[in-house]
C-alpha cells in the first residue's frame, strides 16, 4: 500500500469513527432523558419517602427536571431543563418532550444549588397548557408539595385536592416541595436535536407519528412503566 492509499484509508477511517453532527447535537439531549431515568429511580428506591405509587396510579403526566441551578445574590433564580411524559389513551407512557423549568425569588439570598425536581400532573388540564405555550404552575391549576411515602392513597385521602405535586431531590434527600409561581415551556430547540428533524411539534412526538423513539427514550418509558404501571396492568 502507498503512502497515499495509506492516508485515505486513514482518512475514511476517521470519518467513519466520527459520529454524525446530527447524533452529536442530540448528545446533551441524550444524557438529559438518561438522567431523568436516573432521578426517578432515585426518588422511589426508599419506600418511606417515595411518591406515593397510588398518585403516580392516577397521573396524566410527570415532568422529571435534573440539576435545576438555583442562584441567587439579592434576587435569586431556577432554570432547568428536562422532560415531560404525558400517558396515553391507553396507559401507556409518551415519549418525551423537552421543556425548561423556571422561577424567580427576591429576597436575600447567596450562593448555588443543583437540585433534581419531579413534577405529577393528575389531569390533562395543565399538559395542554404546557403544550400550547409557557403556564405558570399553580396560576390555573392549584399545585402543593407532594406527600410522600407508600402509605399514602390517593383514593382515600381527602387531602389531595390539588392537580400538580412537585418534588425536589438535594443533596440526596427527596422531599415534597412548592413550585407554585415557577414557569414551564416546551424546549423545541431541545425537540428537534433529540429527534432529528427540525420543525417537529409536541403533538407529534406525543402520537410517534413521523419521529422515531431512540434507545434512551424507551428506557426512559420502561421506567416509568414500572413505578406507575399502565391503566391496563395496574394491580388490584
Amino acid at each position: 500500500m502507498t503512502r497515499i492509499h495509506r492516508m485515505i484509508a486513514a482518512v475514511l477511517f476517521l470519518f467513519l469513527a466520527l459520529p454524525s453532527a446530527s447524533s452529536m447535537a442530540a448528545t446533551e439531549e441524550t444524557n438529559r432523558v438518561e438522567s431523568a431515568s436516573e432521578v426517578l429511580s432515585k426518588a422511589m428506591e426508599i419506600p418511606e419517602s417515595a411518591i406515593p405509587p397510588a398518585l403516580l396510579a392516577d397521573a396524566q403526566g410527570i415532568a422529571i427536571i435534573p440539576g435545576v441551578i438555583k442562584v441567587g445574590l439579592f434576587v435569586g433564580g431556577q432554570y432547568g431543563r428536562g422532560v415531560l411524559v404525558v400517558r396515553g389513551k391507553g396507559g401507556a407512557w409518551s415519549n418525551p418532550v423537552f421543556v425548561t423549568l423556571m422561577s424567580g425569588s427576591v429576597g436575600w439570598q447567596i450562593g448555588a444549588e443543583s437540585t433534581d425536581f419531579v413534577i405529577v400532573f393528575k389531569t390533562p388540564r395543565s399538559i395542554e397548557g404546557i403544550m400550547k405555550g409557557q403556564y405558570t404552575l399553580g396560576a390555573e391549576a392549584a399545585a402543593a408539595a407532594g406527600p410522600v411515602g407508600r402509605s399514602v392513597k390517593a383514593s382515600t385521602d381527602i387531602e389531595l385536592k390539588a392537580e400538580i405535586y412537585s418534588y425536589s431531590r438535594s443533596r440526596g434527600l427527596f422531599a415534597g416541595v412548592s413550585l407554585e409561581g415557577s414557569s414551564m415551556q416546551v424546549d423545541d430547540k431541545s425537540n428537534a436535536a433529540y429527534y432529528e428533524k427540525e420543525e417537529v411539534r409536541p403533538s407529534g412526538i406525543l402520537s410517534e407519528k413521523g419521529v422515531r423513539t431512540p434507545a434512551s427514550a424507551e428506557k426512559l418509558k420502561k421506567s416509568l412503566e414500572k413505578y406507575a404501571p399502565a391503566a391496563t396492568k395496574r394491580g388490584p
